[in-house]
């Protein structure tokens, strides 16, 4: 037996058979629908090393566009609702499945999927088990730091995708430091490709529309900028569950000719070329891909100091950062930048610059797989 074989159940998977000398790793998610974390698994499937690694997906609820995007780069997307009663039976249903499948690696994304994958995937011998925190909103219930605490334990590393999210992690999993190991979010430089800020006093957020991000205090804050800055305007990329709340919080303030809200877009990376800069209001973060998205295209920031976000936007070579929640501070931040375009495109170099040392995806998924090759090493030791 080889050093990462592990031995299978009497049903072997056709997949196992395609090629000795790579690796199968599955990714274990809770859905593949739009969001900032399935974006990241795409990318997983568009820039991993073919030639060392076969990856499959796995998603535990909704199936949407990434999935198909995944599908169409090559790898199997598997639906896997856990339907079985109880927690336990949850894990058994999870671990036969593991036993057919016949991984070398199981990497999990957030903490539905850490729960039970991770202690699915210890039961069914797969050898190495990692888990991604991408974000820092977890852990909430003494119930959510029991689980989370658990599997971390089983688990052969955590990841979280910031230093602050790491932090967290820490405190709310009881872990040491030899458990945790950041690694950033990236994106793809070459999609966002440099073209500085526009010559407009117009702003641009990407976001999906819900409470977390706080559009209403940004809001707020543009009707307070528009007061000394009446050429001021801000095209709000994105939808979800918060629309209508916004587009009335829109006409009460009488900004319907200085918003616009342009909905769910696939031309993201034209549409940033449009701004001057770009604003966030979010309440919380991991690392976000919107503000790493807009400072490749090279554009300077205004954004909220939480979560991850002072890793990213470095003041005041970059951007600019206020407390969230607080419409007043936002405003005064929007209109310092409003009043010196011609830092705009330093500024945007520096963030362009930042994001191609520290953020590209490639690296990233790189760091990734010598941390799998490492962890699997280890285990044979």
């Amino acid at each position: 037996m080889s050093t990462i074989e592990i031995t299978s159940s009497n049903e072997t998977n056709a997949a196992d058979q395609k090629s000795a000398s790579k690796l199968r790793v599955c990714h274990l998610s809770l859905t593949l629908c739009t969001g900032g974390l399935e974006r990241l698994l795409v990318d997983f499937a568009r820039f991993h090393n073919a030639a060392e690694y076969e990856l499959e997906f796995v998603a535990l609820g909704e199936m949407g566009a990434p999935a198909e995007e995944i599908q169409k780069l090559g790898c199997p997307v598997i639906p896997f609702p856990l339907t079985a009663s109880g927690k336990l039976g949850r894990i058994r249903q999870l671990k036969e499945f593991f036993l057919e499948k016949n991984y070398d690696l199981l990497h999990t994304h957030n903490a539905y999927p850490h729960f039970y994958g991770t202690l699915a995937g210890r039961l069914a011998g797969i050898p190495a088990i990692i888990q991604t925190r991408h974000g820092r909103r977890f852990g909430e219930t003494f119930n959510e730091r029991l689980q989370f605490a658990l599997a971390s334990r089983l688990a052969d590393r955590v990841i979280p995708v910031s230093d602050d999210t790491g932090t967290r992690c820490r405190s709310v999993g009881w872990l040491n430091e030899r458990k945790v190991t950041r690694i950033w979010n990236g994106i793809d430089v070459d999609r966002f490709a440099f073209s500085g800020p526009a010559a407009e006093m117009r702003a641009i957020t990407v976001s999906r529309l819900s409470p977390e991000k706080d559009l209403a205090t940004m809001l707020q804050a543009v009707r307070l900028v528009v007061d000394s800055i009446p050429e001021f305007e801000l095209m709000i990329v994105g939808d979800g569950p918060e629309r209508a709340k916004l587009e009335q919080i829109t006409t009460e303030l009488n900004l319907e000719s200085h918003v616009r809200f342009l909905g769910e877009r696939n031309d993201v990376p034209d549409l940033l070329t449009q701004a001057g800069f770009y604003v966030s209001s979010s309440l919380t973060e991991g690392i976000s891909l919107t503000l790493l998205e807009a400072m490749s295209v090279g554009l300077p920031i205004v954004a909220t100091a939480v979560g991850g976000n002072p890793e990213i936007v470095q003041q005041p070579e970059t951007g600019l950062l206020v407390p969230a929640a607080n419409a007043s501070l936002l405003a005064e931040a929007i209109c310092q930048m409003c009043t010196q375009p011609q830092k705009w495109l330093t500024m945007g170099q520096s963030a362009r610059e930042r994001v191609e040392q520290h953020f590209n995806v490639r690296s990233m998924i790189k760091d990734y797989e010598i941390l799998y090759q490492q962890i699997l090493n280890l285990q044979v030791k």
